[in-house]
């Protein structure tokens, strides 16, 4: 009976649906909040860390800029020590700026406000952005899905560190979504994202492939348009110091896994956690994101429904890159929501409901077990859902079936 459940997904109820992200939402701020704010310091947790941890580098970055420093954001030395100045903590850890330039002026908006207000602001402008475009991706189940979000592990990792996931995942999501329909909004979103050019690699394989000429050229100009105001704000020495500073991340954060291995979810990161060589790694990971490419490809030219190849772009996107950490993985939301609202129309495949919720509640255990067994469960589990995705966009009536609707609670 309880294999049966899993397979038909008939455990998940819609009051099931509705109740759990509550209670994750509810323990999960609850959490942060005693360690937000039982600390020494207004705006230092209860381990000496800024609240919001890493949105500190952002909010920092902006401060030196509007103080007239264009380049000492990039320069790891003088950052940190600006922070440590800021958050009064001589042992602050280091909450690097690991932006192009362009992203400097959404910092620079930001910094105009005192550091815990700027943090507020930040976190509920993107989470709105980001539970709309979760939204438009289901429509015409917009509580649900907002609470679905509200409750994410991701999500709830995202207000942890105050970190631009939201932001990311919202610019892909609003991207994907808008290809048939808006090519040009489409490529403008596409060319915002270029802010976080690891999550770039696969879209324009995805964009070519599919033909969309028209979002490609509203991309290419708006990140040349970013890049032309970046340069005539900062002089074009600022560019020089972004790519020193890309240098320190790419060999200090990344190689040498100064972050933790844990916290990056990456097959790169899950090679060197298990003691793999600098070489060993970037070999698996060359592999992966070839494979990635390969799958995004057939189902790009097999012409499959855009939503399950928006999914599969989603979760490519984080697969495709060494660098992707657990925060990062609220872009799964937007995999999920195109996967869902896929099988609300088509029917859900044997096991598709249940593994919906697995990569829902992943981001929760990832870190942790990583952490204490070594075992990349984060990366196997999006590796998995990417296959099956990739297989239903191939193989449309691939064991299909009639289901619990997620969103009537009746046969579908």
């Amino acid at each position: 009976m309880m294999l049966d459940a899993v397979k038909t997904g008939s455990w998940l109820t819609r009051e099931r649906l509705s109740v759990y992200p509550v209670i994750f939402a509810i323990i999960g701020m609850a959490g942060l909040f005693f360690v937000w704010f039982t600390g020494a310091t207004a705006l230092t947790d209860r381990f000496g860390k800024p609240i919001g941890t890493d949105f500190s580098g952002v909010w920092t970055a902006g401060r030196m800029l509007l103080a007239g420093d264009l380049t000492g954001p990039f320069d790891p030395h003088k950052h940190v020590a600006f922070q440590r100045e800021v958050f009064a903590s001589p042992g602050i850890d280091v909450y690097g700026w690991h932006y192009p330039p362009f992203f400097l002026a959404v910092a620079a908006l930001i910094a105009l406000l005192p550091y815990l207000p700027a943090l507020l602001v930040w976190q509920a402008a993107t989470f709105a952005v980001f539970a709309a475009t979760l939204r438009a991706i289901v429509p015409g189940h917009g509580l649900l899905v907002t609470l679905v979000a509200i409750g994410f592990p991701a999500s709830l990792l995202t207000f942890a560190h105050g970190h631009n996931a939201f932001l990311s995942a919202a610019l892909l999501g609003g991207g994907l979504l808008m290809l048939g329909r808006r090519p040009l909004l489409a490529g403008v979103l596409i060319g915002l994202l270029a802010y976080k050019p690891q999550f770039g690699v696969v879209l324009p394989l995805v964009l070519a492939l599919g033909g969309h000429w028209r979002a490609i050229a509203a991309a290419a100009a708006t990140v040349a348009a970013m890049a032309a105001l970046s340069t005539l704000a900062c002089g074009p020495e600022v560019w020089g110091a972004f790519l020193k500073g890309a240098v320190f991340t790419r060999e200090v954060v990344l190689e040498q896994g100064a972050t933790g291995w844990y916290k990056i979810q990456s097959v790169f990161s899950a090679v060197r956690s298990m003691g793999g060589s600098l070489a060993l790694a970037y070999v698996v990971q060359a592999i992966a994101t070839s494979a990635v490419l390969l799958g995004l490809a057939t189902v790009v030219v097999a012409r499959a429904d855009h939503r399950l190849v928006a999914a599969a772009t989603a979760i490519g996107a984080l697969l495709a890159t060494p660098y992707c950490l657990d925060y990062d993985m609220a872009i799964l939301g937007v995999a999920i929501a195109f996967a869902t609202a896929h099988a609300i129309e088509k029917g859900f495949v044997p096991y598709e409901i249940s593994l919906l919720a697995a990569v829902w509640l992943m981001p929760f255990l990832a870190r942790p077990v990583m952490q204490a067994t070594g075992l990349p469960i984060g990366v196997v589990t999006m590796v998995v859902f990417f296959a099956a995705i990739v297989v239903r966009a191939r193989r449309p009536n691939f064991l299909s079936f009639p289901f619990w609707s997620l969103a009537r609670g009746t046969r579908a």
